[in-house]
């Protein structure tokens, strides 16, 4: 038990590059907002640059000190993720936090700019082609560790390998949690990778537990009444709390790797950050490195573990 964490512990990140996914608004502006308070030069890693200053202006209403900035990043389009990853080495020399936070949510069945169904292709293989890509900056820098977000969601989930894209019935919610648990098994086996190229980076997976953000409110694409709004906020934390267990991930020194950071409350759904022991239960080997493989050729982004050697 990791006790109440509630971010005041967290760990000097002064002097840290800090790449955020989906940094503009609910969990990923809440994670910003408090290491870019903390000393972290921040890079906020959003599709619409308009609502990416926005969030830049409220950060710096409150710590006018801040160094943070926007960069623009469709997890979608495996061509805006090759650009930002090029953009990105151009002008850093190293990435102590890489953060994949952005995520879709239950939406009608859609697909990426690449065919993929759109929360596998944006959720996972976005986030698979962004950490691949950034591989090079990741080990030559000191300590550095990717966080993935999950869900709750990735109980229930499972890798459809004969229908990725949902083309032979798709069903909303099915494919969030395929895609969730995507997300836990490429954080763990990221993990395993370092582990067995000697590499020093640590890759950490986590999840917000039940927390109230806009993700919740628009993924169907339909709004949501009074009543069910007020149900929402009822049952759910506030995603303040809900990005404890990602800042904990992103600082926490104590961690060595292969974590997932989540809610201590009963059943994950609230309360401080802890490590939860389930992701022993959910990480499956075979499916993982299935997984891997196709995500590697999906996304065309091969995976190099030396410093000197970048991504195809």
């Amino acid at each position: 038990m990791v006790g109440k964490w509630n971010g005041e512990e967290m760990a000097d990140v002064s002097g840290q590059t800090i790449v955020i996914t989906g940094a503009n608004s609910g969990l990923g502006f809440e994670t910003a907002f408090a290491l870019a308070g903390k000393g972290a030069e921040i890079i906020l890693a959003v599709r619409n640059a308009s609502k990416g200053e926005k969030a830049v202006d409220r950060i710096l209403s409150v710590h006018p000190k801040a160094n943070v900035r926007v960069m623009e990043l469709d997890l979608s389009d495996l061509s805006s993720i090759r650009h930002f990853a090029a953009s990105f080495q151009e002008n850093y020399e190293s990435l102590s936090v890489l953060i994949n936070n952005a995520g879709v949510m239950i939406p009608p069945y859609s697909r990426t700019k690449d065919g993929f169904e759109l929360q596998f292709g944006s959720n996972h293989l976005g986030h698979f082609a962004l950490t691949g890509l950034l591989l090079p900056r990741i080990l030559s820098t000191p300590k550095s560790r990717v966080v993935t977000l999950s869900s709750l969601a990735a109980i229930n989930g499972y890798i459809d390998f004969e229908n990725l894209n949902g083309e032979n019935g798709y069903k909303p919610m099915k494919y969030y949690g395929q895609s969730k648990l995507a997300n836990l098994l490429f954080a763990r086996e990221l993990q395993n990778k370092f582990n067995q190229h000697g590499a020093t980076p640590i890759s950490v997976a986590c999840h917000p537990g039940l927390s109230h953000t806009n993700l919740m409110s628009r993924g169907s694409g339909k709004p949501i009444n009074r009543f069910v709004h007020f149900l929402s906020k009822t049952i759910t934390q506030p995603a303040s709390m809900g990005a404890l267990p990602t800042l904990y991930a992103a600082t926490e020194p104590a961690l060595t790797g292969g974590e997932y950071i989540g809610p201590d409350g009963k059943k994950s759904r609230k309360g401080f950050p802890r490590k939860d022991e389930i992701i022993d239960t959910l990480y499956n080997e075979e499916t993982s490195k299935r997984l891997w493989d196709i995500s590697e050729t999906l996304t065309e982004v091969k995976y190099r573990f030396t410093e000197s050697m970048t991504p195809k």
